[in-house]
């Protein structure tokens, strides 16, 4: 078997209150409502990141984004209105930290130089 993609699922409670969150962390609509309850970005790799209507899980997720230069997505997410709860700078990777309303935890990664 060869693995060739990925779906990456967010459980939130309220799929209306998370649209407006994510439209703003991905800076458009979602590419496809495939249900009522749940919303799909594709991403330029290929992957797909998924939110879904699902109170029992909502919180528990987290979901690592890879771009090319943190600094200037850090700028269009403020613009937006949204602030990382932590940033860090380590050997490998420079990092910022965000959370939903329901907590669920969204990381964006730029890779330093000769790491990737």
């Amino acid at each position: 078997m060869t693995i060739t993609n990925a779906l990456a699922g967010i459980a939130v409670d309220d799929i209306t209150e998370a649209l407006d969150f994510y439209e703003r962390l991905f800076g458009r609509a979602p590419d496809a409502r495939p249900i009522s309850d749940v919303a799909e970005w594709k991403l330029p790799g290929g992957g797909w990141v998924q939110i879904l209507a699902d109170s029992d899980k909502a919180g528990a997720s987290t979901l690592t984004l890879i771009v090319d230069d943190l600094a200037e997505e850090l700028g269009r997410l403020s613009l937006q209105g949204l602030k990382p709860v932590a940033k860090s700078m380590g050997d490998f990777f420079k990092t910022a930290k965000f959370r939903d309303s329901d907590g669920n935890q969204i990381i964006f990664s730029q890779p330093q130089h000769g790491t990737y």
